[in-house]
């Protein structure tokens, strides 16, 4: 798949851009401040409904205005397909082909984007709720019911909760509701479960092209150990979970356990890189992540992501950034931004096209060599 165009409309900085992108290598260039992250967010948005840097959508808005739209046309198997995003500080509106969505699983599984940022880090770095975030976000790529079941996961949890609260509590009642909490939560478990599973398959191989270090895994810790991840099996074991853990969410007036407490560990020889890595073994393990879920995208959609690289070039020396263009294949369409061009070797800039901006403006053009 690629991203043959888009247009903006008062997202960010921007008043009007219109952009037509190759099917290959693109280089977005220009000062700090000029607005390439704000495009590359603007791509993100368009394809998952969501800002990778901001939980506030009223953030996007230009200033002095109320709206923002931005359109595209993705082009997936030679087909076109026309998204469109409008957003009024209230409501979102979601369209494919002048359609109106109303449900956001099967809009967000239409354009898959694996992105890479400097704030990446955090996925390492930060929060348990951050690594959730990103495991939530990839799954939705690649199934549109993964976000209808964490939805109704989620809401489920939240009554569950407000009822734990109460000085009242009927128990059939509270039962109830945690046997669809375990409905849901099991296939929460199972998929993401699966989808490290994928993963691992690859990042220890790329982590080692990309950084010459071995023995590099992604650790899937749920807030009880799991025996098994056959369906049945799970859901017996759950219910079992729960009872164990009644007393303990009682007085605490909270769930305990369940798929919300879930964490990742991203280790070296069994020891945690959050401790043990510098800063640049981090930034590698994630980029290896992220080069991995191309494959794993590959295999279950038969197409290629859209690739976002976010500022990453200077941050590496010249012997991870070649590593790291090793995987910027021809026919993965790869959106990079750089404050410097120098930052990408030549061989490289005369296979991109080339924009430069400059006050939100493209203000240079150069088409591939």
């Amino acid at each position: 798949m690629f991203l043959k165009n888009i247009k903006l409309s008062n997202f960010r900085n921007y008043d009007k851009l219109e952009l037509n992108l190759s099917k290959g290598l693109n280089i977005i260039y220009g000062n700090n401040g000029q607005g390439k992250t704000n495009l590359i967010e603007s791509i993100y948005f368009l394809g998952m409904t969501k800002s990778h840097r901001s939980y506030i959508d009223n953030n996007l808005i230009k200033e002095n205005t109320n709206s923002f739209k931005i359109n595209g046309s993705l082009y997936i198997d030679n087909i076109k397909n026309n998204l469109e995003i409008y957003y009024d500080g209230t409501n979102k509106r979601m369209k494919i082909d002048n359609k109106v969505i109303s449900k956001i699983n099967k809009y967000v599984s239409t354009m898959n984007i694996i992105i890479f940022f400097p704030d990446d880090l955090n996925l390492i770095k930060g929060t348990p709720f951050e690594r959730r975030r990103f495991i939530n976000s990839e799954i939705s790529q690649l199934s549109g019911d993964y976000i209808s079941i964490l939805n109704d996961y989620n809401k489920l949890l939240k009554m569950r909760n407000d009822y734990l609260k109460k000085d009242y509590i009927d128990d059939n009642y509270l039962n109830s509701i945690t046997e669809y909490l375990i409905d849901k939560a099991t296939i929460i478990y199972i998929m993401r479960n699966r989808f490290i599973l994928k993963l691992n398959e690859q990042v220890p191989y790329i982590y080692k092209e990309l950084s010459n270090i071995e023995n590099f895994n992604i650790q899937y810790k749920t807030s009880f150990k799991i025996d098994s991840y056959d369906k049945e099996s799970l859901k017996k074991q759950l219910s079992e979970e729960y009872k164990k853990s009644l007393k303990k969410d009682k007085k605490n007036k909270i769930t305990t356990i369940g798929p919300h407490r879930d964490e990742l560990e991203f280790l070296i020889n069994e020891d945690n890189i959050k401790n043990i890595g510098s800063q640049g073994q981090q930034r590698m393990a994630v980029l290896a992540i992220k080069l991995a879920e191309i494959n794993i995208i590959k295999e279950y959609k038969k197409t290629y992501p859209i690739l976002l690289l976010d500022d990453v070039f200077s941050e590496l020396d010249k012997k991870k950034k070649n590593n790291l263009l090793n995987y910027l294949l021809d026919d993965i369409q790869t959106i990079i931004t750089t404050t410097d061009l120098n930052n990408v070797s030549k061989k490289i800039r005369d296979r991109a096209k080339l924009f430069e901006i400059k006050d939100a403006r493209i203000n240079k053009i150069k088409e591939v060599n």
